[in-house]
């Protein structure tokens, strides 16, 4: 069986470009960039090489780029490290009910530690009202962090907008950018985040590689204490490995097609399953990614039912103690929880095909009709 992969929010394959250039990194590019002996400088240029590529992709300066080890790092060192730089005792943060775990479970421990957090409310399509965000500022308010394309069901917040108004009230701005930054463009030029987090492995690089933009002159406290590595703010050795291997996957990366093949996915879906519908449909959204609501269906079941004929993807749900828990980017939206746990995310990629694509379609209708004679009483038709 020919196993196809709809999972690329969750992780992608590494891309072939990079792949082929890692035997050659790992090999020669050996030396800890902080020796001054050659193997060191050599390590040393191929860093800050990549520094630059991806600096230049950003439209920023090289020194605003900080490598780390991916995405939840980079939220942790935005927030966390704008927070505690602010040096207030009860600072205030401003962030949304649909963020990654990464930044909500950070927003809790700091809530733990004497912080307050609002947690902004969405539409219906899932986006945040800038109005909103302006409301909600306080005098002690010292960070706005709203994610950029939700992993999720992919739908995109009004970057600008919420910039603009951070800084009129001079409020640091940070955006979980991992599932944007490098499949849409992004620029931090302009109106734009003072801190953006991105991660390889949601572009083709290798896991374990991230990089956290920093807008100068932000001040921000370290999470790391150790060496003076990326000047200071974030210590240990570098991993020349895969920020060379980053800057490879952001030149390659073309996600541009996979906008058609995700309209394509969604339009057979919608016209083959019956009483199906998109969460987030009518509203700017990542080109890759769709999730759609099978009412009266687990979405657990679609999955594994996927799985038995060769299709990865994945539900929003997450298994806790045995229990399935709904969404909370669905719930937030205004799904019922009934609806919430029938929705399935499917997040395509620059390898996948249209033939690909067309067999999905089909994998879903046999699925979605097999699970819901299983369960007759559901009602299959709007």
């Amino acid at each position: 069986m020919h196993h196809a992969y709809f999972d690329h929010n969750a992780t992608t394959p590494v891309a072939p470009g990079v792949l082929a250039q890692l035997p050659q990194l790992l090999a020669e590019v050996y030396g800890n960039a902080s020796s001054i002996h050659h193997f060191g400088q050599s390590a040393k240029q191929k860093l800050e090489a990549a520094r630059r590529t991806i600096a230049t992709r950003f439209v920023c300066d090289p020194r605003e780029i900080v490598f780390n080890s991916g995405g939840t790092e980079s939220d942790n060192l935005a927030i966390f490290g704008t927070v505690r730089a602010s040096r207030r005792n009860a600072p205030h943060i401003i962030t949304s009910a649909i963020e990654h775990p990464a930044v909500l479970n950070t927003c809790a421990q700091l809530e733990k530690e004497g912080a307050s957090v609002t947690y902004l409310p969405v539409d219906a399509a899932g986006r945040i009202a800038p109005d909103d965000v302006r409301q909600a500022i306080r005098p002690e308010t010292v960070l706005i962090t709203i994610m950029h394309g939700n992993n999720e069901t992919g739908v995109l917040q009004p970057l600008r907008d919420i910039a603009r108004i951070a800084r009129e009230h001079s409020i640091p701005f940070h955006s979980d950018g991992v599932q944007a930054g490098g499949r849409i463009p992004v620029s931090f030029s302009g109106d734009s985040p003072d801190l953006y987090s991105i991660s390889g492995h949601k572009l083709g690089a290798p896991k374990g590689i991230g990089v956290l933009y920093i807008r100068k002159p932000l001040a921000l406290e370290a999470l790391f204490f150790g060496g003076h590595h990326e000047r200071d703010r974030r210590a240990g050795t570098e991993n020349v490995t895969g920020a060379a291997a980053l800057a490879l996957a952001l030149q390659e990366a073309d996600w541009s097609a996979t906008a058609a093949l995700r309209d394509r996915l969604e339009a057979g879906i919608l016209d083959s399953v019956p009483s199906c519908r998109i969460n987030g449909a009518g509203t700017k959204r990542l080109p890759n990614t769709t999730n759609i609501c099978f009412p009266g269906i687990e979405g657990e079941a679609m999955v594994i039912s996927l799985d038995l004929r060769g299709f990865a993807v994945s539900s929003g749900s997450a298994c806790s103690s045995g229990a399935v828990e709904p969404s909370h980017v669905l719930l937030a939206m205004g799904l019922s929880r009934a609806d919430a746990r029938s929705s399935v995310r499917f997040s395509l990629g620059p390898s996948n095909t249209i033939e690909e694509v067309d067999r999905l379609i089909e994998a879903v209708s046999a699925a979605a009709s097999h699970l819901r004679r299983l369960s007759p009483e559901v009602v299959t038709h709007a």
